[in-house]
């Protein structure tokens, strides 16, 4: 896999043309909408073994193996046609490799909508270990809001992929509420009500396993968080389902907030089969314009996380999306949620050319509507690569995407040259 960086008149052809592979597969990996548009700073993932180069006089296989940063070994075993490694021709075409060894296996989790369009589900699930269809809502009394999640679970079993049931204190018609979690962790036979709908939901609906996704818990609520984490286990467990939790980004033990104090990662680390933490949100709806997931910010979570929960049980969280703000940022104002495609077409039909930030290691550009400077920022196929890399520095268990419901085909194709993807059905 090579990501391509588009220059100032580039065009599909000349692509092709420089990585030896054809204009339609290019075009058919990254799923172009407009092939004959690209924009400059987009990037464009090249899935070939190797590349070829043309021998220039002074040129010698160790200088071109560091000049392309791959082993002299793998470059010699690359080009078999060579007889003699020592001595090369100018006009020569030597065959440059690609393909770095996979970095492990790892788990991936989905979140999905019910609503999720099932063309996007389908070709998605070929990714993923863990499906996690959202949500079931929990009402004050402990019973659940129904979804419309069978036709998901069926499609995920089908293709191998183990279906999580999610529940969270999303109040009927509203948002996340401290309230109605301190109804549920509070209250000794509501907490009862929540685990039995739990159960009799995971057995009729043949789910593989549980993910709590309870946020904005009021700090005074944390001991019985993790009191309702010890009776979901101790109830789960023994009939064989997995049980993960969704936690904020935390630096600290002590970062103060309501997103955070009620997240006990150590505790969570101890009781738990997975926790995915929520590493998105830096850039978000009502704040300032900046990344999503800047890599610089992840890392400082991951970094602290590993400290207090086994490496292995953390999911990494992964956005899928990006946001268009207006400028200069107003509090209360809200930017416009936007796909990593979607933002690519806008830049095109705007005229804008793309830049990288360096130390959050994402896309961005600029553009002018209405009078109005807007900045988007976005995921790429070098973002995504930099924020996977965390995953193999720190040892994690896997990755958690946010959500699957539109397809950002670059990213699964990064994905798949770096990790072997578990399958647990």
């Amino acid at each position: 896999m090579i990501i391509h960086v588009v220059r100032q008149g580039d065009s599909i052809y000349r692509i092709a043309q420089a990585y030896g592979t054809s204009q339609d597969k290019i075009i058919s990996d990254n799923r172009l909408v407009n092939p004959e548009v690209l924009v400059p700073g987009q990037t464009i993932v090249i899935m070939v073994d190797s590349i070829p180069h043309t021998v220039t006089r002074g040129q010698t296989m160790f200088g071109l193996a560091r000049g392309y940063r791959v082993s002299l070994n793998d470059l010699i075993a690359a080009n078999p046609q060579i007889s003699d490694p020592s001595r090369l021709s100018v006009g020569q075409v030597i065959n440059i490799p690609t393909q770095t060894r996979k970095l492990g296996t790892i788990d991936v989790n989905g979140y999905a909508f019910p609503n999720i369009n099932r063309t996007v589900l389908q070709d998605t699930l070929p990714y993923l270990t863990y499906l996690s269809i959202f949500s079931y809502q929990v009402r004050p009394d402990g019973s659940l809001i129904a979804i419309n999640d069978t036709p998901l679970i069926e499609a995920a079993r089908q293709a191998g992929v183990a279906p999580i049931m999610v529940i969270t204190n999303i109040e009927e018609g509203a948002s996340f509420s401290s309230d109605l979690a301190h109804t549920i962790l509070t209250d000794l036979q509501v907490r009862e009500n929540v685990i039995n709908n739990v159960v009799n939901t995971l057995e009729s609906k043949n789910y593989f396993g549980l993910d709590i996704d309870f946020e904005y818990i009021y700090p005074e609520d944390r001991e019985a968080y993790n009191n309702f984490l010890r009776a979901v286990v101790q109830r789960l467990r023994p009939l064989g389902y997995t049980i993960t939790t969704a936690l904020a980004p935390k630096t600290s033990g002590d970062q103060p907030g309501l997103l955070y104090e009620a997240h006990d990662y150590p505790v969570h680390g101890a009781l738990v089969d997975h926790v995915i933490i929520m590493t998105y949100e830096w850039g978000y709806t009502y704040g300032p314009a900046m990344a999503v997931a800047p890599a610089n910010q992840v890392r400082r979570v991951i970094s602290y996380a590993v400290t207090v929960i086994p490496s292995k049980k953390i999911l990494m969280g992964m956005p899928n999306y990006g946001y268009d703000w207006t400028l200069p940022f107003v509090r209360g104002s809200a930017a416009r949620s936007i796909s990593n495609m979607e933002a690519v077409e806008l830049a095109a039909r705007v005229g804008a050319n793309i830049q990288f930030d360096q130390t959050s290691q994402a896309p961005f550009f600029n553009y002018y509507a209405n009078g109005r400077r807007h900045e988007v920022w976005f995921d790429d196929a070098r973002s995504t690569q930099a924020r996977l890399r965390i995953v193999s520095e720190y040892n994690l268990g896997g990755v958690s995407y946010w959500t699957i419901n539109r397809f950002f085909p670059q990213n699964w194709l990064v994905l798949q040259s770096m990790y072997d993807i578990n399958k647990v059905l």
